[in-house]
């Protein structure tokens, strides 16, 4: 049997994605406007239908900074950059934080970019049935208990008694994230917490094993989307 292309058109793709709860997915065009989306982000933003999202921006949709940061990622793909496999938290009005890993591609029309397309999947379960869970759970548990030291891969390797290719390989298929990911996620999750109350962000930074609040600064809009002081005074209008 011959191979066939097969082209789906954005419309097309936007109802195969409406039967993906769990994947947020979208289109826009040169100007950052929604022009196709999934019925999972129309939820996700608290509206009834996709014409209440189509035409719009991040601005429009998302509180600032939030919105802000969303548009600069879009502009960094139009101009060419691929985000592959990014670990984010997702912040929607009227529904909780959530994780997610962010691909987005240029569209391109002959040699031109003129939009940006892209998925965010939702970290779901980790695989309890694999055959190294008990092993990747050891590694979890001590994580989880020394996320604020600095945690090294090979270490982490030798106390699941895996090389560190088989331990990063056997992360992705049961907890769908390498170990440097989990890490973070662990590290801004407790920055999340602490951020709720009156501590100062150099001390939040430490406790959560940042070398500086110059680095956690870094990490933490780049998996929240904004800085450690901006989602301090978010927090409430979500």
């Amino acid at each position: 049997m011959d191979s066939m292309d097969v082209n789906l058109s954005g419309k097309e793709m936007q109802s195969l994605f409406d039967e993906l709860p769990e994947v947020v997915f979208f289109i826009k065009d040169q100007e950052g406007r929604y022009t196709h989306c999934n019925m999972t982000l129309v939820r996700r933003l608290g509206r009834k239908q996709r014409s209440d999202v189509i035409g719009r921006t991040p601005l429009e949709l998302f509180p600032l900074p939030l919105g802000g940061s969303y548009t600069i990622q879009d502009r960094r793909v139009l101009c060419g950059e691929v985000i592959d496999n990014q670990l984010e938290v997702h912040l929607y009005p009227n529904r909780m934080p959530g994780w997610c890993l962010t691909f987005k591609r240029p569209v391109c029309n002959s040699e031109d970019v003129s939009g940006v397309i892209g998925i965010s999947r939702d970290l779901g379960q980790p695989d309890n049935k694999h055959s190294a869970f008990e092993r990747l759970n050891r590694v979890l548990e001590h994580m989880q208990n020394h996320y604020d030291e600095q945690l090294r891969v090979q270490a982490l390797a030798n106390l699941a008694e895996l090389s560190v290719a088989q331990l990063e390989r056997h992360f992705r298929r049961v907890f769908q994230v390498t170990p440097q990911q989990l890490l973070t996620k662990l590290r801004i999750e407790a920055a999340m917490r602490l951020l709720h109350g009156e501590e100062s962000i150099a001390s939040i930074g430490q406790q959560c094993g940042f070398a500086d609040q110059s680095a956690f600064a870094r990490q933490f809009k780049a998996t929240v989307g904004m800085s450690p002081r901006d989602y301090r005074g978010i927090k409430g209008k979500l």
